[in-house]
This record gives structure tokens, sequence and C-alpha cells, in this order.
């Protein structure tokens, strides 16, 4: 038994709560009912627009097709990366430093899960890897971006401490060393709290996909495991080589912050 398909009339009874939710924010004075609007919006060109790309790609199953949407969706991530930053570094850099994490981390994982653990011949099947891609570089740009965005900030709210732990002799590492783990947890926090909780609390969207779609519950499990075990990596793996890449930038070769490299937003 396969999904049912839904209406637009169907969409638009779901579209109905969002613009309850609208009218009450505005109701309320929150300030949240143009960006609510605006992300709606969004969300539903955007997946209009990806479904009829899939639709093609799933047909034509093709490596330069599906490697072009992934950088797109690569090159699409590291913008919200830099954007979801109170205080990022000026210019390219910043982008370059998220985009190029994600790339490392989500990218290697994803290679290794195709090729190595689902083994699908060819190991590119779209099927596949682009959603695999796509829930890899969704938690991982949320990781990064969170874990970036607390290392610059605590890094700006406390560099007057930073700058005399420097004056008493210690190095960057050592002078930032508390603020560069508090920042790989909040970015590694949202992960590991959805894997606590999924099975008991939550049921986690690919999970609940293969099931509507008619799979086995047994089989949808044991994906959805494998997709948490390939996030949490990704993320992890994402967010501590960014924030090590984001030290780098904040002090030059004589161990001196350079907080002129961050730009608020």
């Amino acid at each position: 038994m396969g999904v049912k398909p839904l209406s637009p009339f169907d969409l638009s009874l779901a579209a109905m709560l969002v613009l309850a939710l609208g009218i009450l924010s505005w109701r309320l004075r929150l300030g949240l009912e143009k960006r609510l609007a605006i992300s709606a919006l969004r969300t539903t060109v955007q997946l209009l627009f990806i479904g009829q790309v899939l639709r093609v790609l799933f047909t034509h199953a093709n490596f330069i097709f599906v490697f072009t949407i992934s950088m797109v969706m690569l090159l699409v991530a590291g913008r919200e990366v830099v954007a979801r930053q109170h205080r990022r570094i000026r210019g390219l850099q910043g982008w370059f430093l998220g985009t190029g994490s994600m790339f490392v981390s989500s990218f290697a994982v994803a290679f290794f899960a195709l090729a190595v653990v689902i083994a699908k011949d060819p190991w590119y099947t779209p099927q596949y890897a682009i959603p695999l891609l796509g829930m890899l570089l969704g938690n991982t740009m949320n990781g990064i971006a969170l874990s970036m965005d607390r290392m610059t900030e605590t890094l700006w709210q406390q560099r007057r401490i930073v700058e005399q732990r420097l004056l008493l002799g210690q190095t960057s590492l050592e002078a930032i060393h508390e603020i560069r783990q508090q920042a790989m947890r909040s970015g590694m926090i949202p992960i590991i709290n959805s894997m606590a909780a999924a099975g008991l609390v939550s049921l986690p969207g690919m999970m609940t996909g293969q099931i509507l779609g008619g799979s086995s519950p047994m089989d949808a499990v044991k994906y959805q495991i494998l997709i948490m075990f390939l996030i949490c990596a990704g993320t992890g793996f994402g967010v501590i080589t960014a924030i090590t890449l984001t030290c780098r930038k904040l002090f030059d070769d004589r161990q001196r912050l350079r907080l002129e490299v961050l730009q608020k937003h």
C-alpha cells in the first residue's frame, strides 16, 4: 500500500494553520508574521522545484547531475550558515569556513555510507544519494551555524579576558580553551538530543516516510538508525573542523587576537 496522494486543497488546510499562527503573532506583537509568511512561501516554492528536479533526476541517473545538485545544496547551506551568525568573519572567508567544513564532513560521511554501507550499484544512485546528503547537510549546517555563532559571540563578549590571558603568556588555544569547548558542545547538543529522544519521544522523518510508503517498520528502523549515526558523525566532524578553522582566523601568527575580522550581522 502506497502513500495517499495529497491534493492542493489538503495542503491549503495545513497552510491555514501557519496563517492562524501568523495572525496570533500579529495580535501578540511578536513580529514573526512576516518571517513566517516568507518562510512558508520559500518552503513551498523550493520543495515544489526540487520535486520536479528529482523526478527528472531519478529517471535519468547520471553522476554529473547528482554532483551538480549536491554542489548547489552545499553552496546554499554555506550561505545559510553565514546568515545565521550574529557576528561572522568578514568577506568570503566566513562563507568558505562553513562551506568547507560541511564539504569535508557531510560529503565524506555520505560517500562512506553510499559506497560501503548501502553499496548500491551505482553508489551515486540519486534515490539514495540526494536524500541522504540532504539530511546530512541540513543537520551539519545547523550544528556548524550554532557552534560558530557561539564561538564568535562569546569571544567578543570575553575579549578582554582572553587578551589578559594572552598577556600572561598563554597560547591562543589555552586562552580560549573553555570558549572553544562550549562552542563545540553547542553545535553537537541538537543531534545528541535527537538521538536520545528518537523512538520514545519522536519518530524521525525518514522512518516515518518509509512507514507511510509501505516499508516494514523494522526495515525503516534500521535505516533510521543508520541515518542518525551518520548525521551524528557528520555534525561532529563538521563542528570540530569549523571551530578549528575559525580559531585560526581569529588569531595571527604572533598569537594576537584579531577581532577586526569579525563583522556584526
